[in-house]
């Protein structure tokens, strides 16, 4: 792979993302068509509505028999799709912090972009990120999205309240303490109750972090030293290609402690210590990757393996996630490694992340300590859709949960074997929808079953 490859990437999701942009700043029916993010979905939707507030998002429900809320648009599937209105977030952009409670509020247009310099600048921040800040938080908790580290949940673990607007156009408030049955199945919501309106956060002192980077981990370490690898640092991701059984790469990110940086020892189990900044994918330049080689930085800039104003990942690209009990993670690594030679053609790489159990009962992560196995696709959908049944069925045996937000194929029967609270989920989705203004095709297909 070249970095002509990277340049072309970039140019995709720029046109991609114009796009998109253009259309959400409409409320008429859009010229042209809209996609996600990555560009790999065009959105189906008559018309983009740009509600200015909890209120105008209640009122805009009374009068719509479908709608859905729009975030960040990066969802590689429909979830986020209707046959009527779309409703944008991105005005909903305010942001409270309570320094007494620790906790802070933010509307459903925040990114984590744009709340994690404005928290750190105030002395705090949130427990995790995910591998990009371009996301939306809402989005992103909604989906159960999020970072890596053995003993970090993932970034919906830290919500404490919701202001919600149900199907029926009316604002609902539920918090951790005050709701606490029905707000383990409200956080994860997968957009089948409402439309979240702002979410209150549980914040942290701000802190610093170290990243480093390793090249070529054998997964033989993994099968004794899976547990320990992962406790190496505040958060570790392995990314593999799946061939010669390695990891190409190991990102270590280590607290910083009085302001001394974490040693650099030349070895971690057997890989090598990095001579030059790294970009997962070979040959891209690493210009876009948040700052290595032991340099500490505040928690934003590292946490995150990609920097704001510059393009994550590939740009152009599919995604999918499984996520399966840490205890069985090496055996289900060894059952996917079996495919290397179908996936490998067709994959920009894999990242290997853990996550540790939570209670909400639409979390992939749900009471079980975790291993996501992520898959970063060439934009091949015809021949992905044809590998994906494959890699489920290598990883059936290990209850592996697909991430909603992503491209999967599990089937309903099994989908609902893999969470203990799905029915509970289902009921409070049609307390909530009784008209089913927020059924798509998605939620049809992977929820409601019609």
């Amino acid at each position: 792979m070249k970095t002509s490859g990277a340049i072309l990437a970039g140019s995709l999701l720029s046109r991609f993302a114009q796009a998109a942009d253009q259309a959400a700043d409409q409320t008429a029916p859009a010229e042209g068509p809209r996609t996600n993010w990555a560009g790999n979905y065009t959105f189906k939707s008559v018309r983009v509505d740009q509600p200015a507030s909890a209120e105008e998002v209640g009122q805009l429900l009374k009068s719509l028999p479908h709608a859905k809320a729009l975030g960040a648009r990066h969802s590689f599937n429909n979830i986020a799709d209707t046959v009527g209105d779309q409703i944008s977030l991105k005005r909903l952009d305010q942001m409270t912090l309570n320094k007494e409670a620790r906790t802070v509020t933010v509307g459903a247009g925040v990114t984590y972009g744009k709340l994690a310099p404005w928290l750190d600048a105030q002395g705090f921040a949130v427990h995790n990120l995910a591998s990009l800040p371009h996301v939306s938080v809402v989005g992103a908790c909604s989906t159960a999205t999020h970072g890596s580290g053995i003993h970090n949940g993932n970034l919906s673990t830290i919500v404490s309240g919701i202001e919600i607007v149900n199907g029926s156009g009316e604002k609902v408030s539920l918090s951790r303490n005050g709701n606490p049955d029905q707000f383990a199945g409200m956080v994860v919501g997968l957009g089948a109750l409402g439309v979240i309106t702002s979410i209150t956060l549980d914040v942290v002192p701000t802190f610093q972090i170290a990243q480093v980077v390793y090249e070529n981990l054998s997964f033989d370490q993994l099968e004794h030293n899976l547990d320990t690898i992962f406790a190496s640092g505040y958060s570790v991701s392995l990314f593999t290609d799946w061939q010669h059984h390695r990891a190409t790469q190991v990102w270590l990110k280590q607290t910083v402690t009085n302001n001394t940086a974490p040693a650099m020892p030349p070895l971690f189990y057997g890989a090598t210590l990095q001579k030059t900044k790294l970009h997962p994918l070979t040959g891209h330049s690493a210009e876009n990757c948040t700052d290595q080689q032991g340099i500490p930085g505040p928690w934003y800039e590292r946490l995150p393996h990609f920097r704001m104003n510059f393009t994550p990942s590939s740009g152009a690209e599919l995604q999918t996630e499984y996520f399966v009990p840490r205890n069985r993670a090496y055996q289900a690594i060894l059952a996917v490694e079996k495919l290397r030679d179908r996936i490998t053609p067709h994959l920009f790489i894999t990242e290997l992340r853990t996550i540790a159990a939570d209670h909400l009962w639409m979390s992939m992560a749900y009471e079980r300590d975790s291993m996501a196995i992520h898959f970063t696709w060439k934009p091949e959908w015809n021949d992905v859709k044809q590998i994906l049944p494959l890699i489920e069925e290598q990883l059936k045996p290990f209850g592996a949960r697909p991430h909603w937000a992503k491209l999967f194929t599990t089937p309903l029967d099994q989908l609902r074997q893999l969470y203990p609270k799905f029915a509970d989920f289902e009921a409070l989705a049609k307390r909530y929808d009784p008209q089913g203004r927020f059924r798509n095709d998605f939620l049809n297909k992977n929820l409601y079953g019609a």
